[in-house]
């Protein structure tokens, strides 16, 4: 989720009532607190790409931040109150980011993986629009600020229940259309019955649209995986690349020739349904074999 979406849920956990003085400072810097690695974006796009969602979004910064938080606001009175709060808007940062497809190294520094519910895309104006609605409400109204602020909670659960059911029967109904050995079913924006997905057999790898809607499966693309081509293992040897490849789940290379040079491009193929050239890393060599340009695009 977006940094601001992520601040509304810290205001909107503020109008439950948690009421002691700097409780809303401390609830919307923890709830925005593990993009604190968006810094990484100063040395490239790919470092980005490597690091955001790591260390910061893992279970070892959900204990150590809030204490901090807590120390900070607290060191006089009030460090259990503050740091309960701090802990509560940093959890709510964590699962909302693990309901989208970027995936979160949740369980960082024990394990490094990525983890995905594949539930909702990287921005849901669903979301975002419906915590924005209670907050004005919430001014509107003082009285039942409370009780505005629990019902939308229980909204966003159940839209996230919602979205779970939703990926269940279209995984279901994938598999009841087309053989292959592994599934990933992704969200698309702002979309509810029409997913996008990943059927990966051998080194063969289909994507498309499954819509439950039409009850058709359109196949958009097959793509077989090799690594025989020389340059796409020269390519691997770039941090570009690396830095790609730790974070895709999905990499498909293309060599593509000219007579002034050789392009390796990079797909991640979980986000090739968006138009234009996205979650990219693009490797070029010269005639003789040396790098001359390596970057990527998000």
């Amino acid at each position: 989720m977006d940094p601001v979406t992520h601040g509304l849920v810290g205001a909107t956990i503020y109008n439950l009532g948690f009421r002691r003085k700097a409780a809303l400072w401390v609830l919307l810097i923890a709830s925005v607190a593990p993009d604190i690695d968006y810094v990484t974006r100063f040395w490239g796009a790919d470092v980005l790409l490597r690091y955001h969602r790591g260390i910061t979004h893992g279970i070892i910064c959900l204990f150590i931040v809030p204490i901090i938080i807590g120390v900070v606001f607290g060191y006089r009175k009030g460090f259990l109150y503050y740091t309960f709060l701090a802990f509560l808007a940093y959890t709510a940062h964590l699962l909302m980011d693990l309901m989208n497809q970027y995936g979160t190294r949740i369980l960082s520094p024990l394990d490094w993986n990525q983890y995905s519910l594949d539930l909702v895309f990287i921005v849901d104006p669903y979301i975002t629009c419906g915590l924005l609605l209670s907050l004005i409400i919430c001014r509107i109204n003082k009285q039942k600020t409370a009780a505005v602020a629990l019902i939308t909670i229980l909204l966003l659960v159940a839209y996230a229940g919602g979205r779970f059911y939703l990926h269940g029967k279209t995984k279901e109904f994938l598999r009841s259309k087309m053989d292959a050995n592994t599934y990933t079913i992704c969200p698309l924006p702002n979309d509810f019955l029409r997913w996008w997905f990943i059927a990966k057999s051998g080194n063969e790898i289909k994507v498309g649209f499954a819509d439950l809607f039409t009850r058709r499966v359109c196949e958009q693309g097959t793509y077989i995986i090799s690594d025989k081509d020389p340059f796409i293992a020269m390519s691997e040897e770039t941090s570009v690349v690396k830095n790609f490849l730790y974070f895709a789940r999905y990499p498909y290379a293309d060599v593509q020739r000219d007579p002034e040079r050789i392009t390796v491009l990079w797909r991640e193929l979980a986000y090739s349904f968006l138009p234009g050239d996205h979650f990219v890393a693009v490797v070029i060599f010269g005639n003789d074999g040396k790098v001359v340009h390596s970057y990527f695009s998000y």
